[in-house]
């Protein structure tokens, strides 16, 4: 059975999942760390993929660089072109790093598949970290030095890092406190095992993510092949999300596909500027939440609602940024 790796935001709370082999293979990995894992390509990555709205042209390189990691590495001299296998997603909460990361691993799947069939891990960084001293440090590795080693002696693998800044945090920034040897311990357990990792198995790829690049070792993002920032959404890609999620909702109720007709449409996208993609989707939700008796039919939703309610999240952004000032 395949946990999805979409239980943490559901009510998970970071537990650590468990995936029982046997009978078909599915890539299920048992492992602490081990948040989820599959079989690519995978049709929910790819939605993910899809529903991400960023340029056309970074998608398209970051595609290529992942690509590149499988028919290159292989074929080159390390010393000389030192590709690590490593890719870093960078940039505010919300903005979809994560959902970039899962459908990039599926993508590539999909387009080298020549290559064997292709398994996927992703990592809790959370679940590795822990308050007895050198805890840390054996839990990385002995994922990355066992667990990860195994499934890519198997054949192609793509390791999902999220918030990477958990397990490999920035040495020159860490305070005296909660225990800073072990993590200083487990930042370097992170690159001993990826520089190993990156020169055992050419058909290896990690992809990692972080809303925080400032508390990330230097030496951890020095390694990596592409650091791309993913940022807030564009005047152009706020409205194409807030469509996207109007759209979505028009599916089931029919009646609001007229909502981008609007001109209160085209005013509520200019109201999302400054919101992360999460956040506009979140707020064709609080659309209908406005009154009970849309909250009953969702078919009563109008244009004003969701302008109303761009404006109310606006607002409240701008409280948030307020205090932490």
């Amino acid at each position: 059975m395949r946990k999805s790796s979409l239980d943490r935001e559901n009510g998970n709370g970071g537990r650590i999942a468990k995936f029982p082999l046997g009978g078909a293979d599915t890539g299920g990995v048992d492992a602490v760390g081990v948040l989820d894992s599959r079989i690519l390509p995978d049709s929910e990555f790819i939605a993910q993929w899809d529903a991400v709205i960023v340029e056309t042209s970074q998608k398209d390189r970051l595609l290529s660089q992942s690509i590149l990691n499988f028919t290159l590495r292989e074929k080159v001299n390390r010393a000389n072109l030192p590709l690590h296998g490593l890719i870093v997603l960078h940039g505010p909460p919300g903005t979809g790093k994560t959902s970039l990361a899962r459908g990039l691993a599926a993508r590539t799947a999909e387009a080298i598949g020549r290559l064997g069939q292709f398994r996927y891990i992703e990592v809790e960084p959370h679940a590795l970290t822990g308050a007895a001293l050198g805890k840390s440090q054996r839990a990385v590795r002995d994922l990355l030095g066992q667990t990860v080693a195994e499934q890519a002696e198997r054949g192609p693998l793509i390791v999902l890092l999220d918030e990477v800044e958990t397990m490999a945090a920035d040495r020159g920034r860490m305070s005296m406190d909660a225990n800073p040897i072990d993590v200083h311990r487990a930042t370097d357990a992170v690159l001993a095992q990826l520089d190993q990792l990156a020169a055992k198995y050419p058909h290896l790829l990690f992809i990692a993510t972080s809303n925080f690049t400032q508390a990330v070792d230097g030496a951890f993002l020095s390694r990596a092949d592409l650091i791309e920032n993913i940022g807030m959404p564009s005047p152009e890609a706020c409205r194409a999300i807030l469509q996207s999620a109007v759209e979505e909702l028009a599916r089931s109720f029919p009646a609001t596909a007229r909502i981008p007709l609007d001109a209160d449409f085209d005013r509520a996208a200019k109201q999302c500027v400054g919101l992360d993609g999460r956040r506009i989707r979140k707020l064709v939700i609080a659309a209908c939440a406005l009154n009970k008796q849309t909250a009953i039919d969702p078919n009563k939703l109008s244009a004003s609602d969701v302008l109303q309610a761009a404006k109310q999240a606006q607002a409240e952004s701008l409280s948030v940024m307020g205090e932490q000032s």
